[in-house]
């Protein structure tokens, strides 16, 4: 309690001009209708550390260690005492300034310092007035307080939302980084004339991974270039066995997430069954001012069509929609005998 007073008190101007107003306030109450100026003064004075005493005692120490706390109960008791003392110290000042003052003559003191009713609603208005203000001041720092915890756990979020990113991200780029080199390795093995090719388009691959991977966002037209050179390093697998189509409807440049369609087209390649010997891949993207359409459809038989969530970089891709777009993204499948689609709407101004 001295500590916060201590500390309090650092304020000693405002404190004092607000006790010297005081003073003022019950000497013009007290000298209505009374010429006695010397009762007028020292009764007024005398009253003047009884209404300090009560009002730091309610303001540092009962309201901050009982009523902030919501220990009610104590802070009714306690209250209740302060009242029952301070009743006793008025009654004791006004018995002494009769004895002194007046020589015992009431009708000698200023009319309203007779009434004990007068003079106690007097000194507990200054006490309600300033202890209210000093609740405003506490519940005004708690709120600070509150505002400047939530900033710092909306920080922290912030933080570990950034963190599983990059690590779904990070997980991303090794499961698309084996499914390449699975491709270069297999024609190796042949001692294909191609495989100087398939090394070349890599490395553009790999240029683009390891440049964006830091980045939160690139542009939409790097993106569709990453895609078409993924798109063409299976050509050369798939040789003639592949039809590809991929339609672009760009109302509005924008920026996304890199990598985010990636997983889908990896799987329509790797998951999709060829039917009259083609694998036959439509892919669509669309931009408006206010929405991303993306819609990829492979063709595919019932039985060794991939699900939903299958494979890490899907299930990835998934999680990375869920924290970057929560509630303003559609990611759904269709899957019927002979194709498999994919269809992914975003809320851009979301």
């Amino acid at each position: 309690m001295l500590k916060t007073l201590l500390k309090e008190l650092k304020f000693t101007p405002l404190h004092l001009l607000l006790w010297i107003g005081v003073w003022l306030f019950y000497s013009y109450f007290f000298s209505y209708g009374s010429n006695n100026e010397k009762f007028v003064f020292w009764f007024s004075t005398s009253l003047l550390p009884v209404t300090i005493a009560i009002t730091y005692f309610i303001s540092y120490v009962l309201i901050p260690k009982y009523l902030i706390t919501k220990k009610y109960l104590k802070f009714s008791l306690y209250l209740v005492y302060t009242f029952v003392c301070s009743v006793y110290l008025i009654l004791i000042i006004t018995f002494v300034n009769l004895v002194f003052l007046s020589n015992f003559k009431i009708k000698e003191m200023p009319l309203l310092s007779r009434n004990v009713i007068f003079v106690l609603i007097l000194v507990y208005l200054v006490v309600s007035v300033v202890c209210f203000v000093q609740l405003l001041r506490y519940n005004h720092k708690t709120a600070s307080l509150n505002k400047e915890l939530e900033n710092k756990l909306l920080e922290g979020k912030l933080v570990l939302k950034q963190k599983e990113l990059y690590f779904l991200k990070q997980q991303i780029h090794p499961h698309f980084l084996f499914n390449t080199l699975n491709t270069v390795y297999g024609f190796a093995l042949k001692g294909s004339k191609e495989t100087p090719d398939l090394i070349l388009k890599l490395s553009n691959l790999l240029d683009y991974i390891l440049n964006q991977i830091e980045k939160p966002e690139v542009p939409l037209t790097e993106e569709i270039k990453h895609i078409e050179s993924y798109i063409g390093l299976e050509r050369v697998r798939f040789r003639d066995t592949l039809r590809v189509t991929f339609t672009k409807e760009i109302e509005k440049e924008i920026s996304i997430p890199p990598m985010l369609f990636i997983a889908f087209v990896e799987n329509a390649f790797k998951h999709g069954t060829p039917i009259d010997g083609f694998l036959t891949i439509d892919i669509h993207l669309k931009t408006t001012a206010k929405q991303l359409f993306f819609t990829i459809q492979n063709t595919a038989i019932v039985n060794n069509s991939s699900s939903e969530n299958h494979g890490i970089g899907l299930e990835n891709t998934r999680k990375r929609l869920e924290s970057i777009y929560p509630d303003a993204y559609q990611l759904s499948t269709i899957y019927k005998e002979h194709y498999y689609q994919v269809q992914l709407e975003i809320q851009l101004e979301s």
